[in-house]
């Protein structure tokens, strides 16, 4: 805990060379391009970061001459402008980009993103991502995930689950919670002694994030479908729904989550976790390796969401190539090193969720539990997507009305009438639906 797991020695330029050519990577003289623009989000101590890292470098040992031009964006950049960006002469040649519908299917249909079938068959990424984590790759012609073509390449996968400070539920004499029962009275304990227990951000996606989770307590997989993948009509006065909103509005209230987290971004949320300022914080697995490598003062650990059988959580962000890239061979064979055992190993053993690493070569024990619980949901059919996917411009939507539900401008019948209006009009104006 609090350690930087050590990269992984170098492999030698000619050895990694081999290993391209045997999975179809591209000579570089071929094609011409002396450099590869690379975009992604991730933090530089984060899982992923530390994993791309190593294999950019590795890349450039494989294709002497070509310079990787890696520029780091944050996730609202690319969330907010990418159709934009990639539309323009200022796009990428590669870059990680957000999967789902409102996002990437969004890309698929305005056609900026390059068909990737061909090279998933002859590069084997198909054997190597499962079924589940397929569905946020590939798309169809109107945008929606789950299609037949290959429009994207998730390295690696992520769940939402509970982080807690050890020390502080210690002090407070309370236990992990198993079931929605218990974390009840884990909050109310808290609460009682004036603690606020959950730190989130209201601004950004971890408020919308803990009302999905709630949501999901009273669904099944055939109500995410339907919200999802649009197979039958959403009622977003459901059960599920209504269950969501009203007991989120109501720890509200209980003080388990605190009025002016409505402002708070995703980055202010993490950093207060780890000084030890909240005993819960509620988020994904990309937050894992920046935990180990900066949590030093206390002993923490994580849980799944107590009783729930379906998590949000899905296929990490893809990789994708847009059309007009200049380099495309490149970006395949940057992909191909990703997908290469030794980077998923560093990735985790950094305390990200790898989806094609050697089991055997995990050695840090967190990074274990992490991967073995995430093994759990997607064996179990457990991944439920996020709750901002299904049409472009709904992020914007759910964090607008998340914020109204926490600051109370907003009853949880006002904050679903807000997000069914969008999402109908999405669904009608696409001829979505059965």
């Amino acid at each position: 805990m609090g350690r930087k797991t050590r990269l992984a020695a170098v492999l030698t330029a000619g050895a990694l060379a081999l290993s391209l050519a045997a999975c179809g990577g591209s000579d570089p003289a071929e094609s011409g391009a002396k450099e590869l623009r690379l975009w992604h989000y991730e933090s530089p101590d984060g899982a992923m970061g530390q994993a791309w890292a190593e294999a950019i470098k590795r890349f450039e040992e494989s294709h002497p001459g070509v310079k990787v031009k890696f520029e780091e964006k944050s996730f609202e950049q690319i969330q907010q402008s990418g159709s934009m960006a990639l539309n323009s002469a200022e796009a990428p040649d590669i870059l990680e980009y957000n999967k789902g519908n409102a996002t990437a299917g969004l890309l698929v249909q305005q056609g900026l993103l390059t068909d990737l079938t061909e090279e998933a068959g002859e590069r084997g990424w198909d054997e190597l991502l499962g079924p589940s984590l397929q569905t946020t790759a590939k798309y169809d012609d109107r945008g929606v995930m789950g299609g037949d073509r290959w429009y994207g390449v998730p390295n690696y996968a992520e769940y939402v689950m509970v982080y807690y400070n050890k020390d502080l539920f210690e002090k407070h004499g309370v236990e992990v919670p198993t079931t929605m029962d218990e974390f009840t009275r884990v909050l109310d304990a808290f609460a009682a002694e004036k603690v606020t227990p959950i730190a989130t951000a209201g601004a950004e996606y971890p408020a919308q994030q803990i009302m999905y989770q709630l949501a999901l307590s009273k669904a099944d997989r055939a109500w995410v479908d339907r919200f999802e993948l649009y197979k039958g009509a959403a009622d977003f006065k459901d059960a599920a729904w209504t269950y969501g909103a009203t007991t989120f509005a109501d720890w509200v209230k209980k003080g388990y989550i605190a009025k002016e987290s409505a402002g708070i971004k995703a980055e202010d949320m993490g950093t207060s976790f780890m000084k030890g300022d909240y005993p819960i914080v509620v988020s994904g697995s990309w937050w894992y390796g920046r935990f180990q490598t900066e949590i030093k003062d206390f002993e923490w650990g994580s849980f799944l969401w107590p009783g729930n059988d379906l998590h949000a959580g899905s296929s990490g962000n893809l990789w994708v190539v847009p059309e007009n890239s200049d380099a495309k061979d490149l970006a395949y064979d940057f992909i191909d090193i990703t997908m290469s055992k030794d980077i998923q190993n560093i990735l985790g053993n950094a305390g990200g969720v790898p989806v094609a690493s050697d089991p055997a070569a995990i050695e840090d024990p967190k990074s274990k539990e992490l991967i073995e619980n995430y093994n759990k949901l997607a064996n179990g059919d457990g991944l439920a997507f996020y709750p901002d996917w299904p049409a472009p411009g709904y992020y914007d939507v759910m964090v607008s009305g998340t914020q109204k539900l926490i600051n109370g401008s907003f009853t949880p019948e006002q904050f679903l009438e807000s997000l069914a209006g969008p999402y109908r009009e999405h669904v009608e104006d696409n001829g979505l639906g059965e």
